[in-house]
């Protein structure tokens, strides 16, 4: 068996990143908060691509349902706790890594513990999961920690940045005050303004906001997971310009289509509006 080497390991990245960034990437913590869909994809890519050190939260367990879209859903691991299965993974790339596990999830408690010395936080959470989210976002906001959140919606991604001292995720997202569902529709329209994905849904009765139930692909993750990386690597290497809110990001594979957009005053935009009460027509359409 091969003795594994840092370096040697993570060698083909020399290039696209120098000696010396790669050791910077080597020191550097990220805090996860779910690990299942999207933030399994987030903690294997930024594992490959060399860092060192995380905060993983995750409280659900494995189940036949995942199995479409979740890297780490195999008949081996069914009922099996999501934050072990992918440290486990993660530490099968690089033994060296340093995790703190939070088999509980993240919640008003452990929150400072969760985000302790991370240089940056990638939301991986459930859509749906909204009040642990606004929770850690709030947090990041007031620690000067960068965070990114990137939504699979069909066969693309919606992402957005948030940078300390710039716009924050209640800010752009304006959910104080509403109902749940409310506070749901305000989600999707400010993660996904243009909507590429509306041309190729096929059955839109399959966005089940009381139930907590959405269509989704494993493509869909994965590329939420690349364009994720890519912001963290220039963030966490200070590399590059970054569009931060209220700018917004949107690539869908299956049209071929890239959005970058600007969206003055996030969700109190009035463009926004007409998008918001649209969605909720439908949703009562379809119940």
């Amino acid at each position: 068996m091969s003795k594994f080497n840092y370096e040697e390991a993570f060698s083909r990245n020399i290039g696209w990143v120098t000696e010396k960034e790669q050791k910077i990437l080597r020191g550097k913590k990220v805090a996860i908060a779910g690990v299942g869909g999207v933030g399994g994809v987030h903690l294997l890519t930024l594992t490959r691509l060399g860092v060192g050190r995380y905060s993983l939260a995750d409280p659900d367990t494995f189940e036949l349902a995942n199995m479409n879209r979740q890297v780490g859903a195999m008949m081996s691991t069914m009922g099996l706790a999501k934050v072990d299965v992918l440290a486990n993974i993660a530490l099968d790339i690089n033994p060296e890594l340093q995790i703190k596990k939070f088999r509980d999830g993240v919640n008003q408690e452990n929150v400072d513990a969760f985000l302790e010395g991370a240089d940056i936080f990638i939301d991986g959470l459930d859509f749906y999961v909204l009040d642990v989210r606004r929770k850690i976002f709030a947090r990041c906001a007031e620690l000067n920690i960068p965070a990114i959140t990137a939504a699979p919606f069909g066969m693309g991604s919606g992402y957005l940045i948030f940078m300390p001292g710039k716009m924050t995720f209640e800010e752009y997202f304006c959910m104080e005050g509403l109902g749940i569902i409310d506070q749901q529709i305000n989600f999707a329209v400010g993660l996904v303004p243009k909507g590429l994905h509306k041309s190729y849904l096929i059955d839109p009765a399959r966005f089940d906001f009381a139930n907590h139930k959405a269509p989704s692909t494993f493509m869909g993750c994965e590329f939420c997971a690349a364009v994720a990386g890519v912001e963290a690597l220039k963030i966490l290497l200070s590399r590059g310009k970054t569009y931060a809110v209220p700018y917004y990001h949107q690539f869908d594979c299956y049209t071929g289509r890239w959005k970058r957009g600007w969206l003055p005053g996030g969700n109190r935009n009035p463009l926004q509006w007409i998008k918001k009460i649209s969605l909720r027509r439908q949703l009562i359409k379809s119940q």
